[in-house]
């Protein structure tokens, strides 16, 4: 999540900078120092919050010598669709994958990469001991200054464009390459992958039969920067019915059968307000017709994880809550070698606590103990999104950044998708850009139709 920013904020409307002053370049310098600064700020608060968890908080199974996993390293992925997003694709496969196999989606936080994640939450922990394939999907410094998925860009995060329509993709190509079972895909991410989670659950109801949002954001809640830095801290207060209209407005007409979802959130997350995981359960419980109050309430591991549990009319839990005591901003987990434990606490944002791959991995039903595939099969075949003909936008370098277009870094924009650069940020500069294929934008000024 943006506890390094997603982008530069937008020039105050009050102060706009004169073309090629030493202002404007200054206040461009600055904007990008203060953006870094903030982030960089932020990111020992995690750490602190790690390191005040004492290893008896694991429980007595987390013998202290007890040899942490030896992750491998990830497959890379070419060639798996059209990838307007500009993403990379990476997977974990079992040596023992069967047919028909399920497929869980993993989305990194800021600042890491496919492989970090791989080492640190424990999913494949749980893909070779149960057989389902983890696809890694990874955003680059040309998407996100600070490798952030673009979960508040509307370029990225609407159907069939950006890294929405790239992560739908890799699931497609999952099918095809791996055979897995379209029916019994999930997807979960921390942070800005947990946002982009919901990013997800909501464009691609069909798709997804469960998702896990790890100290995340309701979708629909950010549309530029400056929404996104609300969203995530006080963040956004809204009727459950206004946030279940953005997910239905997502994909309009979808009737469901809709994902199921859980959600993780650290009770001391300074980074993204813990009022989220709430904003969260309004969202989903409203999706799925049912009220606000737990149908049941229980406590998982030795540190008394809070769960809560809100069940559609046939008593399938369709979301659950599950608040982690004493935490800050990360993703739990609890290293060692026993059944409920996983993952490592060597990098920022990986936090001992509880293990939560483990009873992630639970909720999607794929640990043999459960099954609650979708009533229904995907209504979308897994294929590749259409290619829409190519569009034109003609507008200055602030307002192909605001919507999508365009990302900024040390004060340039850059064209997303091309990389090309666009010259300074803000409202004096002008392109012309061309959309084509759907996410990818190049320069076309006196070219374009």
């Amino acid at each position: 999540m943006p506890y390094v920013t997603p982008s530069h904020p937008a020039p105050s409307p009050r102060s706009r900078p004169r073309r090629g002053g030493r202002w404007s370049r200054a206040a461009s310098a600055l904007a990008a120092a203060l953006t870094l600064a903030i982030g960089a700020a932020l990111i020992p608060q995690a750490a602190e919050a790690q390191a005040a968890v004492t290893p008896a908080a694991v429980g007595p199974a987390a013998a202290p010598h007890a040899a942490p996993r030896v992750a491998a390293a990830l497959e890379r992925v070419a060639n798996f669709g059209a990838n307007p997003g500009a993403l990379t694709m990476y997977v974990h496969r079992p040596a023992v994958l069967p047919a028909n196999a399920p497929v869980v989606v993993a989305l990194h936080g800021c600042t890491q990469s496919a492989q970090v994640y791989a080492d640190n939450s424990g999913l494949d922990t749980f893909a070779d001991r149960h057989g389902f394939l983890v696809v890694y999907a990874e955003t680059t410094t040309a998407n996100n200054a600070n490798k952030c998925f673009n979960w508040f860009q509307p370029g990225d995060t609407r159907r069939g464009q950006g890294e929405a329509a790239s992560i739908r993709q890799m699931v497609a190509h999952a099918t095809t390459a791996y055979g897995t079972d379209p029916a019994r895909a999930q997807v979960t991410g921390l942070s800005a992958g947990g946002a982009m989670t919901s990013v997800m659950l909501a464009a691609y109801p069909e798709v997804f039969a469960a998702g896990a949002v790890v100290a995340g954001i309701p979708y629909g809640c950010g549309v530029d920067v400056v929404s996104a830095f609300s969203c995530m801290s006080p963040g956004a207060d809204r009727t459950p019915a206004a946030w279940a209209q953005a997910v239905r407005d997502a994909h309009p007409g979808f009737a469901g059968p809709w994902p199921r979802v859980a959600v993780w959130h650290g009770d001391n997350d300074p980074t993204v307000a813990p009022r989220n995981a709430d904003e969260l359960r309004d969202q989903w419980t409203a999706v799925h017709g049912i009220g606000q109050t737990p149908s049941r309430t229980s406590t998982l591991g030795p540190n008394n994880t809070r769960r809560s549990e809100y069940a559609a009319a046939g008593g399938q839990t369709a979301v659950e809550v599950d608040k982690v005591p004493g935490i800050g901003h990360g993703t739990p987990v609890a290293p060692g070698s026993g059944p409920e434990q996983c993952g490592a606490t060597g990098t920022q944002h990986f936090i001992a606590s509880i293990c939560s791959s483990y009873w992630i991995t639970e909720f999607f039903g794929l640990d043999g103990t459960t099954t609650e595939p979708p009533t229904e099969p995907p209504v979308d075949p897994p294929t590749d999104p259409p290619t829409p003909p190519a569009a034109c936008w003609t507008a200055s370098n602030y307002e192909h950044v605001r919507t999508g277009r365009a990302t900024t870094t040390g004060g340039y924009v850059y064209a997303k998708g091309s990389g090309q650069n666009l010259g300074l940020y803000n409202t004096f500069v002008t392109h012309t850009l061309k959309e084509s294929p759907a996410g990818h934008y190049t320069i076309a000024t006196g070219s374009c139709a």
